[in-house]
């Protein structure tokens, strides 16, 4: 087991002791081993994605907590390959991104079309497989900020995938046609009896404010995760909030006073208690990921990410870069760490 108190550092009796007051525990439906059967039973959810679901919780090192950690490898056609692959060039390779999901004791592996279908005999039955339906690709110059569909999810549903995934650029000129695309695709796939997963992301030059990235906003966040709620997301993949106030000091949309001054401080898992807020209070599981690799400080950073995450009511982590841009053992040290968190019985919900 990791040392938790040790990665978090000065942080640790900060992050391991705050209680959140604004959205009490009391008031949220956290993840657990009884998820399926007090939550989402409740829903319309077919029988087949309550059971896929169930897939995703019983894989792995978690499996039986009720938390997920999962390996995305979409970084390909996002950042282009050589960005992604040239620090650990087998991964060019998709069988050794499943292998890494599997020896790192991850719930399910989030990948391409091409990727999954490239092993999906090898694999499907060994781990869960996530299919993401869309990317934004980098070849296109000037560059282009939009998400295009890549995949049906009847390709996923063929190749024996328990879930999609997709990318929603909340904020960005063509939100309102991916969000028409997500709508369908995210019903052909409980139709289908695949679980739904969502990047709620922002994308919008005017959220960078007078030296401020409200992108990582708990308030515009918050709203992405209840849009994506909203179109029947079952888990809701969020970037870690940094800061808040995104629409109060951009000064557009609507939001109340009482988002800062009562249901968000400036804690770091009061502000991501927030995000969990707006995925329907947890009905919702809300996964942050991991962010870009930077060296040294990926295992503490990956850890402070987890321990927020829990404690905040989350449903776990989604780590990529951290991971696969490493030697594969230092990959694998980093997956058991953040798996650690979930696992141990002193990190609590706030």
């Amino acid at each position: 087991m990791s040392d938790i108190t040790k990665l978090l550092g000065g942080e640790a009796d900060d992050l391991l002791g705050h209680v959140c007051r604004g959205v009490p525990a009391e008031t949220i439906h956290p993840p657990g081993p009884d998820f399926v059967d007090r939550v989402m039973a409740q829903s319309d959810r077919r029988p087949n994605v309550l059971r896929s679901m169930q897939a995703l919780f019983d894989n792995g090192r978690l499996g039986g907590t009720g938390y997920l950690s999962i390996l995305p490898v979409d970084q390909g056609i996002e950042h282009s390959a050589g960005a992604s692959f040239a620090p650990n060039p087998r991964y060019f390779d998709p069988a050794n991104i499943v292998e890494l999901a599997i020896e790192g004791g991850c719930n399910a592996v989030a990948s391409t079309l091409g990727g999954l279908a490239s092993v999906a005999r090898r694999y499907a039955h060994r781990i869960p497989m996530i299919l993401k339906l869309n990317h934004n690709e980098t070849l296109t110059y000037p560059a282009v900020y939009d998400q295009t569909l890549f995949a049906r999810v009847d390709q996923a549903f063929e190749m024996g995938c328990v879930a999609v995934g997709a990318t929603i650029y909340f904020g960005s000129p063509e939100s309102r046609r991916q969000i028409m695309e997500i709508s369908e695709a995210f019903e052909r796939a409980h139709q289908l009896g695949m679980v739904t997963v969502l990047w709620a992301y922002l994308r919008n030059p005017a959220f960078k404010h007078e030296g401020t990235d409200y992108h990582v906003a708990a308030d515009l966040t918050g709203q992405a995760n209840h849009m994506a709620a909203t179109l029947k997301a079952d888990i809701v993949k969020q970037k870690l909030p940094e800061t808040n106030a995104g629409y109060r000091d951009i000064g557009f949309g609507h939001t109340h006073e009482l988002v800062y001054s009562d249901l968000a401080s400036d804690h770091p898992i009061d502000l991501a208690r927030y995000q969990v807020a707006n995925c329907y209070l947890g009905r919702a599981g809300l996964i942050n990921s991991g962010g870009g690799a930077k060296g040294a400080s990926d295992l503490g950073e990956a850890v402070r990410t987890a321990v927020i995450n829990k404690r905040a009511g989350g449903m776990g982590l989604i780590s990529g870069r951290k991971a696969f841009q490493k030697t594969t053992a230092e990959g694998i040290e980093l997956l058991n760490a953040i798996q650690d968190v979930y696992l141990s019985p002193e990190v609590t919900v706030a």
